[in-house]
C-alpha cells in the first residue's frame, strides 16, 4: 500500500524523469540545475522537490560543464559568406536551431570558416572557452581541424562526417540522402526515361556523396548506364556550367537529376539556353524543395528534405550533451518527393 511518497525507479534517474514528475519541460530543469535566474520560486520548488524524490544528481561531466559554462553555442560553417547567406539550405538549418535553443538559456554565434583551413583566430575562439559547444554544418572531408574538435567540447555535426575527418564517437544528424536520391531517379525511370545525367555537388562533401550513389543505385536497377555525369559545387552557377557541359557531351539525355535546387535553377536557365524544353526534351529533378522549386518557369520537382527538422535536433542532442545526457549518437531524418511540372 502506498504512503503517497513517490519511489525513484529502478536505475539512475534521468533528467527527461524529473521533468516529467514535476510537470514542467526538460528545459526548465537544466535551467534549475544550471541555477539560471528564469524560474520562478513556485516552479523552482516543484523542480526541486522532483529532484529530492527521485535522488536525481548531476552526473560528473554535467557538473563540470556547469561550472565553466558560457551559455554560448557556435554554429561553424565551413563556407564563405557568399554561399552561406545564397542558398535557402542554410536559412532552414538555422531557423530550426533557433526554434530548439528558444526554450533554453543558450545563445548561438556563427562562425564562418574557410572549408578546409579555417583561420587560426576561429581555433583560438573555440578552443579558448568561449563557447560551451558547437554545432558544425557543411563540412567538408578536408576539415581536419574539425575532426579533433570534439575531442575539446560536445560538437553535433549536421550531415555524416566523411572520410578522414570521421571518428567512432562523432554525433550528427543526418538526411537519407542516398535513398532520397534513388527515389527521385525512380521516378524519372517511371516516366519513361532511360539517359539520365546527374549533376553532383562537391566531391569532398557527404550529402553529394551519398546523392550520387543514389543516383548510380536507381539506374543499376533499372539496367540504365550512369555514365552521365557533371560536377557541380552547390551553386546556381555551377548548375549551369554543368548543364551546359552535359548537353554538349550528351546530346542523346533526356533527364538530369541535380543534387540541389540551387544547381537545378541553374540548369533550367542552361536547357532554355539550349533551345530545350522541359520536362519535354529534358525532364529534372533537383534536391531540397527550397524556395528555387517554385520561383521559375517551371515548377521543379524535387526530394525534400527536412533541412529546419535536422537543426532542430542538431541542436536538441547538443543541449542534451551539455546537460550531461546522453542522445543517440546518430539520427537520420527521411526524405519525400514533391512533384511539380519538370518531371
Amino acid at each position: 500500500m502506498s504512503d503517497g511518497t513517490l519511489s525513484a525507479p529502478l536505475g539512475r534517474p534521468t533528467l527527461e524523469e524529473v521533468a516529467r514528475v514535476a510537470g514542467v519541460s526538460r528545459a526548465t530543469v537544466s535551467r534549475v540545475i544550471n541555477g539560471s535566474p528564469r524560474v520562478s520560486p513556485d516552479v523552482l520548488a516543484v523542480v526541486q522537490k522532483a529532484i529530492a524524490e527521485l535522488n536525481y544528481v548531476p552526473n560528473r561531466a554535467a557538473r563540470s560543464l556547469v561550472a565553466r559554462a558560457t551559455m554560448s553555442i557556435a554554429l561553424v560553417v565551413p563556407e564563405d559568406a557568399h554561399r552561406f547567406f545564397g542558398d535557402p539550405y542554410f536559412a532552414d538549418v538555422v531557423q530550426g536551431i533557433s526554434d530548439r535553443l528558444d526554450d533554453s538559456d543558450y545563445v548561438l554565434n556563427l562562425q564562418l570558416t574557410h572549408p578546409s583551413s579555417p583561420s587560426e583566430k576561429t581555433r583560438r575562439y573555440l578552443l579558448g572557452g568561449n563557447v560551451d559547444g558547437a554545432l558544425v554544418v557543411s563540412h567538408h572531408s578536408g576539415d581536419h581541424f574539425l575532426a579533433s574538435l570534439g575531442r575539446s567540447l560536445p560538437v553535433v555535426f549536421g550531415g555524416r562526417p566523411l572520410g578522414e575527418i570521421a571518428n567512432p564517437g562523432d554525433y550528427y544528424i543526418d538526411v537519407d540522402n542516398r535513398a532520397g536520391a534513388r527515389h527521385g531517379v525512380e521516378h524519372l525511370v517511371a516516366r519513361g526515361r532511360r539517359n539520365i545525367a546527374t549533376i553532383t555537388g562537391p566531391a569532398d562533401m557527404p550529402a553529394s556523396v551519398d546523392r550520387e550513389l543514389g543516383w548510380r543505385d536507381a539506374l543499376a536497377a533499372a539496367g540504365l548506364s550512369d555514365h552521365r555525369i557533371g560536377r557541380g559545387d552547390f551553386t546556381e552557377a555551377g548548375g549551369i556550367r554543368a548543364a551546359l557541359a552535359l548537353v554538349d557531351e550528351h546530346p542523346d539525355l533526356d533527364a538530369i537529376f541535380v543534387a540541389s535546387d540551387l544547381m537545378a535553377s541553374g540548369a533550367l536557365l542552361a536547357l532554355e539556353e539550349r533551345g530545350l524544353s522541359v520536362p519535354g526534351d529534358v525532364a529534372i529533378v533537383g534536391f531540397d524543395d527550397s524556395p528555387y522549386a517554385t520561383r521559375g518557369k517551371v515548377g521543379l520537382t524535387t526530394v525534400a528534405q527536412p533541412a529546419q527538422e535536422m537543426g532542430v535536433v542538431m541542436a536538441d542532442t547538443l543541449l542534451r550533451l551539455l546537460a550531461g545526457e546522453t542522445p543517440p549518437r546518430v539520427t537520420t531524418l527521411t526524405t519525400r518527393l514533391v512533384e511539380r511540372e519538370s518531371a
